[in-house]
């Protein structure tokens, strides 16, 4: 059994582990890029990611008001080709949903780069840093380039992320506590949503309100009249003790006007994977079983993916290298990829 990553000091005292830039305010632009990593690629990786940080800065210090800021996940089955460590405990593969009317699919995806800015152009000059570092060793799987939409609104018309916590609810929210071996870490889901704003515009604005569950003009969420099956009764999640439970949530909206393209780049992080995933059991399954979400009705998910998040601290000092056989190699940088399927061994969440 190998040590967690934030405890490879032989027991020395160590320093809070700094979280990645996970809670911070939403901003104007976003990069979403998700990739595979080829077979032979995990060296070219494991040299990038204590790199990223001083990528950041270097296109921060050209253009300081519009300093970007970038967030790495890492799937289920690249851990065990990058880390000989033990992966955290809710890392796994996206779990497929299928409520019958409607689905969440699982997509690949072994590296999440959440990249945003106040600045499109600085979002794509980070990009672009982390794609030449990459070049070769991944195959891309994703690219999304969002942008906030008036009044942080959706293409359909609501404002999004009304509910997100702020300040030191939305790090507790984010964040793993203190004395967790993972600590400073989060769970990420992603799904990358396309709008049929066809039946949406049909609908009137009446009924719209109905299927999201907030006024569409001031944003007022719906009292007595909420309904059972909105998208905001369903997304108001609490564990088995009914202690209400929060996310932190970074959508953005895209599209492309000439191909009739209109979507939300949903990312959710969290403390623990089971709050996300209750979330969209309740909106592909139902609360209770066949009350599904409305929104999904017009609004259908084209990826699904699960990340670990780890912290800072854990990026700037990777754990070894896993070796065929399993032993950790001395050198962190120089060992072999192994010879594996990358298969956790975890089945379906029930």
């Amino acid at each position: 059994m190998t040590e967690g990553p934030e405890n490879r000091s032989g027991g020395a005292s160590m320093p809070p582990a700094e979280p990645q830039s996970v809670a911070t305010p939403l901003t104007s632009a976003a990069i979403f890029l998700t990739f595979t990593i080829d077979a032979g690629g995990e060296d070219t990786v494991r040299a990038l990611l204590p790199d990223v940080a001083g990528l950041r800065r270097a296109v921060a210090f050209r253009r300081p008001e519009t300093a970007p800021e970038v967030v790495i996940g890492i799937g289920a089955d690249a851990w065990p080709r990058l880390f000989a460590a033990d992966p955290p405990p809710e890392l796994h593969p996206f779990v497929e949903l299928d409520g019958g009317r409607h689905r969440a699919p699982s997509t690949p995806g072994d590296l999440l780069f959440h990249i945003q800015a106040e600045s499109p152009g600085a979002c794509f000059a980070l990009a672009d840093q982390i794609m030449g570092g990459l070049r070769g060793a991944v195959s891309p799987v994703d690219e999304v380039h969002g942008f906030q939409y008036f009044d942080r609104r959706n293409l359909l018309g609501f404002v999004d992320g009304t509910e997100n916590p702020e300040g030191v609810e939305a790090a507790d929210a984010a964040y793993i506590d203190a004395d967790d071996p993972f600590a400073a870490g989060s769970y990420a889901i992603v799904q990358k949503y396309h709008h049929d704003m066809d039946g949406w515009n049909a609908v009137s604005v009446e009924e719209q309100q109905r299927v999201v569950g907030r006024t569409k003009l001031d944003d007022i969420e719906l009292g007595d009249d909420q309904p059972a099956n909105s998208h905001v009764a369903l997304t108001d999640i609490a564990d088995d003790d009914g202690n209400d439970l929060s996310i932190y949530r970074a959508n953005m909206p895209f599209g492309a006007p000439t191909e009739d393209l209109h979507g939300t780049y949903f990312i959710g992080y969290a403390k623990r994977a089971d709050t996300l995933e209750r979330m969209l059991r309740n909106m592909f399954l139902g609360d209770p079983p066949g009350n599904y979400d409305r929104l999904l009705d017009f609004s259908t998910p084209q990826t699904g993916n699960l990340y670990f998040v780890p912290s800072q601290s854990f990026l700037g000092d990777l754990p070894a290298a896993p070796v065929a056989g399993g032993a950790a190699a001395e050198d962190t940088g120089d060992a072999p990829a192994p010879d594996t399927d990358g298969s956790l061994g975890i089945g379906s969440l029930k």
